[in-house]
């Protein structure tokens, strides 16, 4: 498995891995109709992996086989009541590599981003009824803290909660 920095050739790879772990795992939470009907070709344009202003978010992704199999992005929280604080903004991992290991690759090289940009804390967004995202988080350390917001995730209206963690 190779970790690096997304670049602008990986949008579309990066978005078959959004949209298949969406599709895979919010099956059930968000309308199937919906689910189907998302397509990577859609959601490639709207990531930015040129840019290296550090406060817009950072993405990196893994590699298995030379092929992007996850991802990861961080940036400052964007909460106004968190200045200084971290935000892991995404991490999504393809179903075929669940539990192979990516998933915590991915968030040790997130939490090791964030605290070099002078984060102590770090803070992220679960979407209500993800019971394996908060497994793996909790496990991670990150802990919920009785904070959910309703919000307009791709087009769709969504609740989350969220969780936080010391950096170390």
């Amino acid at each position: 498995m190779r970790i690096r920095l997304a670049v602008p050739e990986d949008a579309l790879a990066v978005a078959r891995v959004h949209v298949l772990t969406w599709q895979a795992a919010y099956r059930g939470l968000l309308p199937d109709a919906y689910l189907d009907s998302l397509r990577p070709e859609d959601r490639a344009g709207r990531y930015d992996f040129t840019h290296t202003d550090v406060q817009k978010p950072r993405t990196i992704v893994a590699e298995v086989d030379g092929a992007i199999c996850g991802f990861a992005s961080t940036m400052p929280a964007r909460d106004a009541e968190r200045p200084g604080v971290g935000e892991l903004g995404a991490l999504y991992v393809s179903p075929a590599h669940w539990g192979c290991g990516v998933g915590v690759a991915l968030i040790e090289a997130a939490r090791a981003h964030m605290l070099e940009q002078g984060s102590r804390s770090a803070l992220l967004w679960l979407l209500k009824g993800n019971e394996r995202g908060g497994r793996f988080y909790r496990r991670d350390g990150w802990l919920p803290d009785g904070t959910s917001k309703a919000d307009r995730v791709w087009g769709v209206d969504v609740e989350e909660y969220r969780y936080v963690r010391t950096l170390p």
